[in-house]
């Protein structure tokens, strides 16, 4: 076995070196980045929304008074926009996962159940 310095010992697990022969596959390279080019933007997405709804209520609270009709302001109908806008992306990725990410992560785990791991 080769030394490890994360293990005590730094001793190297049989699994820990087949994980990380997985992990230098095209397949979980391509899995990674499927991942990383449908959850960066959103996220990116999500945090400007979120930081211009603050910064907006922060710095400009009479454009968030704006009454839009009866007591429901901007700020109020922004504020509930935040929470709809989660759960839509939860839904979202929910969505493109079962469809996209799913079978390929069930296709890699079945290769090292196989394998033995």
């Amino acid at each position: 076995m080769t030394e490890h310095p994360d293990r005590p010992g730094g001793s190297r697990t049989r699994e820990s070196t087949e994980y990380e022969r997985v992990q230098a596959t095209p397949q979980f390279a391509e899995l990674r980045n499927r991942f990383r080019k449908f959850v960066f933007p959103w996220t990116i997405f999500f945090l400007v929304w979120y930081f211009l709804y603050v910064l907006l209520a922060a710095f400009a609270p009479g454009f968030m008074s704006t009454k839009l009709f009866g007591n429901i302001n901007l700020g109020f109908l922004l504020g509930g926009l935040q929470f709809v806008s989660t759960f839509g992306i939860t839904m979202l990725y929910v969505r493109w996962a079962s469809r996209e990410f799913d079978p390929r992560a069930d296709v890699i785990r079945d290769e090292m159940e196989r394998a033995g791991v």
